[in-house]
């Protein structure tokens, strides 16, 4: 097996970065992948298998109870009843469709995408900064991003074989050059 190491560079607002990741690294970000997939598709499967899901006292609540800087935003969402009726199908079933998309690598970065999405509600939602201000729901949009910035879905993903799929004999991330931003 080969131990060789690859670099990684990147420029964001002037400011360079560069370093290198052992191949072994390729095992962890699967892992990340697959660790959230798993997560989220329990997590959809809880709230589509028991008790009827609804967001609405949560929303109305604790976000208020906790301090949360965006309380007035969560309690005006509970208030607008087209709007739960949207909530409480996309929360559980937005879980097990991010959930089974990592877990296969099909839509990798659009699922991830949604998966950060929803930690940024949840640590808002969530709020408790008694410890800081980097919790668990913080470190799991973190996650998201990186498997989304890795290209998880490549590694024993789905994602490897529908970009190389060809289209008009092209692969089909080189004739359609967006679809590498939910695929990968």
């Amino acid at each position: 097996m080969s131990m060789k190491e690859v670099s990684l560079q990147s420029t964001v607002a002037g400011i360079s970065a560069e370093g290198k990741l052992h191949t072994l690294s390729v095992w962890f970000i699967l892992a990340l992948r697959l660790m959230m997939g798993l997560a989220f598709l329990q997590a959809g499967l809880g709230k589509l298998l028991g008790e009827p899901f609804s967001a609405a006292s949560y929303l109305a609540s604790a976000p208020a109870g906790n301090g949360s800087p965006l309380a007035g935003l969560f309690i005006a969402m509970s208030e607008t009843a087209w709007f739960m009726a949207f909530v409480d199908v996309a929360v559980p079933w937005g879980q097990v469709f991010i959930g089974l998309g990592l877990l296969v690598g099909f839509l990798t970065r659009l699922a991830a995408f949604w998966g950060a999405f929803m930690m940024v509600l949840f640590y808002f939602g969530n709020w408790n900064i008694a410890h800081g201000y980097v919790n668990g729901d913080f470190a799991y949009m973190l996650v998201f991003l990186s498997v989304a910035a890795f290209g998880a879905g490549r590694i024993l993903g789905l994602d490897a074989y529908v970009e190389e799929y060809r289209v008009g004999g092209r692969p089909l991330v080189e004739r359609y050059p967006w679809a590498r931003y939910v695929l990968g």
